[in-house]
């Protein structure tokens, strides 16, 4: 993940300040010299890196921190409010037209992954009620027209295109139809450049003079480090960018980029792509990165990817039959299947305040997930049913049509009795009393 090693040596240099029981100036300054030294490493801007440290310097060697009882804490405050300005402050959203369609232009450099973040972001805006359109103005680029049109059937959003003509006339047939079919919104997937030139920026502002886009959304590979800088710069000097999209933050990328862009064109980053799969696209917010980098966590983010995953409808099934202490491999097969939609076991541990730096060098197995369920699909409907059938026969069965051994299932049965054994405990009338008494009457969802 983006922002590892950063957050590694951060954790380190907050760690020596926690050990001292009172600060001095001295201690701020080599604990912030280590914090330069470590947004550099991350490939942060020297002079971004220079000026945050500085702030930071500044607010923690005054009275109030340096004569509070947790010295160290107010430091680590300070570098957390501070590295929220850095990113933004505040999250920013896509700019919404006051009469429809919000045409949204997407420019950036070959390879930056710009086709498919007009399918990713399309996605995002469908699932909240939106009816958006693509459209297909990279006419040079082989294939171009044709990978637009199969991310938009893989989302399930209409495609214009007119084929290999002028991008500007493209451009604006599109928002005609757009306004007759009613689109609210308009995704122009520009042309991009293995490198900056003046053809391409020529051809994007002859299409932004001909639409008058709401936003123009620059798409940069957090991959490049400090050419993202470069890039950002030199598109907004010459078309006035409104927001960055940061592409591959899942990678080893040192992060660098998300913390320089932001600060030095003074545009806010809106989007982050956070996996190749196109529903993994998530709204930046400043002061959740900032609390992730920090090892905070993120726990905003993981109900909110909770809330999206998870079945309402199920879960109120599954509250019913939990007080009744029935709770089936069916059952089970489902639950794993909606924590899976919510992405890897590692990230989404990695949102709990304090757990992240604890998994940096934990080796989490994903394909654990794959092996239940296959075990669980190699039963009977009766068996996933009523799991006390399964006798030594049927074991032997289910390990051979799932290529596992006897092993293997009398594991996942075992753990099946203990869930069993848990949620009786927490179903019975004394622990719902002491629950009670602790004022935790609907602990884990149940109202007890």
């Amino acid at each position: 993940m983006a922002f590892e090693g950063l957050s590694d040596k951060l954790e380190s240099a907050f760690k020596r300040l926690r050990q001292k029981g009172s600060l001095n100036e001295s201690d701020v300054k080599e604990a912030m010299r280590e914090v330069r030294l470590a947004l550099l490493e991350a490939d942060v801007n020297y002079k971004v890196a220079k000026d945050f440290t500085n702030k930071v310097t500044e607010r923690a060697i005054g009275a109030q921190v340096m004569e509070s009882l947790t010295p160290a804490q107010m430091v680590i405050k300070i570098v957390n409010e501070e590295l929220t300005a850095l990113m933004g402050g505040s999250g920013s959203r896509l700019a919404s037209a006051s009469h429809p369609p919000t045409i949204v232009m997407m420019c950036g450099l070959q390879g930056s992954g710009k086709t498919t973040h007009c399918a990713k972001i399309a996605l995002k805006l469908k699932k909240e009620g939106h009816r958006p359109l693509l459209v297909a103005c990279d006419v040079y680029r082989p294939a171009a027209i044709k990978q637009l049109q199969v991310v938009g059937a893989q989302v399930d959003v209409p495609v214009f295109e007119m084929g290999q003509i002028d991008p500007v006339e493209i451009a604006r047939e599109a928002l005609k139809l757009a306004k007759d079919h009613g689109y609210d919104y308009v995704f122009l997937d520009t042309a991009g450049r293995l490198h900056i030139d003046e053809t391409l920026m020529q051809e994007l502002k002859n299409i932004k003079s001909t639409v008058h886009p709401h936003e123009i959304l620059l798409v940069v590979d957090a991959m490049t480090g400090q050419d993202a800088v470069t890039v950002a710069t030199s598109f907004d000097e010459a078309l006035g960018i409104d927001g960055l999209v940061l592409t591959k933050m899942d990678g080893d990328t040192r992060g660098g980029a998300a913390l320089s862009a932001r600060a030095v064109t003074g545009k806010p980053i809106k989007f982050v792509g956070m996996g190749e799969k196109l529903d993994e696209l998530d709204y930046f917010y400043p002061d959740r990165m900032a609390s992730r980098i920090l090892g905070m966590g993120d726990v905003l983010s993981l109900i909110e990817k909770a809330e999206t995953a998870l079945d309402e409808k199920k879960a109120a099934e599954l509250e019913k039959k939990l007080r009744k202490n029935k709770f089936d491999l069916n059952d089970l097969l489902d639950q794993l299947q909606q924590v899976r939609k919510m992405g890897s076991m590692k990230d989404l541990l990695s949102m709990l305040p304090g757990v992240g730096s604890k998994l940096r060098d934990v080796d989490i197995d994903e394909r654990q997930f794959d092996r239940v369920q296959a075990i669980i699909y190699s039963m009977t409907p009766e068996e996933r049913a009523k799991p006390e059938l399964i006798n030594p026969s049927r074991k032997r069965r289910i390990a051979a049509g799932c290529g596992m051994q006897v092993e293997d299932v009398n594991k996942l049965l075992a753990q099946h009795k203990q869930m069993l054994k848990m949620f009786k405990q927490f179903n019975s009338k004394g622990a719902r009393r002491r629950l009670n008494r602790m004022g935790m009457g609907g602990f884990g969802g149940f109202n007890m």
